[in-house]
């Protein structure tokens, strides 16, 4: 890596069939956040929500660390300007899903250290695939400053409040089994391997119609966002417009003829 890739970092990205490959380079500097990679991360993501022929994306971190979290003196400009959201996304989508959200399922494998933005950034995806190895901090009240890409939400979401303040207040570090425990990672698999598990559960998504597993994610964020009432009004509506389409003949199709389906996002 050159040497204004190890001061700034950089995001890889890597097309792989319908898959989106997205690593945070800066491993000389355990991935340390900053607003050149958090602005190259925002444009991955958007290029995700927006091709059609790209169904999953598979956020990682290059080298033996996820990241350490946000490299503050890089970011004392734009937390200066009051800015709601890490990520001047100019519209696009914001990784940490504070303002727009990726429609697409993000499977995030993370390994060694993963402090601060690390968490908020797996939380803000859908499935996190975590390594053995894994360090884990929400560690913001020890530095006088409190989380505020989601963790104070999302932590109380998948882990309950208790789990969730004892963490939060505390500042503490955990391993990726209470991660698990507690419901912030959904497998804990041998370091090395968590990168090439996170493809494997994207490619079995991107099998499937990807219409529906955005009408999914987005059914179940309605609930989240708008409670119960709105999600279930919203279910008939919806599931006649899959019905309308051409994956769903398809999957008809494949069922009848007992093949597997291949659905095209029509």
């Amino acid at each position: 890596m050159a040497d204004d890739g190890v001061l700034e970092g950089s995001v890889s990205v890597e097309v792989r069939g319908h898959v989106l490959l997205m690593g945070l380079d800066r491993a000389a500097k355990y991935n340390g956040y900053t607003p050149t990679m958090a602005d190259q991360l925002a444009a991955a993501y958007t290029r995700l929500d927006e091709d059609p022929e790209l169904r999953v994306g598979v956020l990682f971190g290059h080298g033996a660390h996820f990241t350490a979290g946000l490299d503050l003196p890089k970011w004392t400009d734009r937390m200066a300007r009051g800015d709601d959201s890490l990520h001047d996304e100019g519209g696009g989508v914001d990784p940490l899903g504070l303002r727009r959200s990726c429609r697409k399922p993000i499977i995030t494998a993370v390994q060694g250290i993963t402090f601060t933005i690390g968490i908020e950034l797996a939380l803000a995806g859908d499935i996190v695939i975590a390594a053995d190895d894994c360090r884990f901090s929400q560690l913001e009240p020890a530095r006088a400053i409190h989380a505020t890409g989601g963790a104070t939400i999302r932590f109380v979401q998948r882990g309950g409040w208790g789990n969730a303040m004892y963490h939060l207040l505390t500042a503490d570090e955990f391993d990726a089994h209470e991660a698990r425990r507690i419901g912030l990672v959904q497998e804990v698999v041998a370091v090395g391997t968590q990168l090439e598990r996170a493809i494997e559960i994207a490619e079995r998504i991107a099998e499937m119609a990807p219409l529906a597993v955005m009408a999914t994610k987005a059914s179940s964020r309605r609930f989240v966002h708008q409670g119960p009432d709105a999600a279930i009004a919203a279910l008939a509506a919806v599931q006649s417009t899959l019905l309308a389409s051409e994956d769903a003949t398809e999957g008809v199709a494949s069922f009848v003829q007992r093949r597997p389906a291949r659905f095209t996002g029509r």
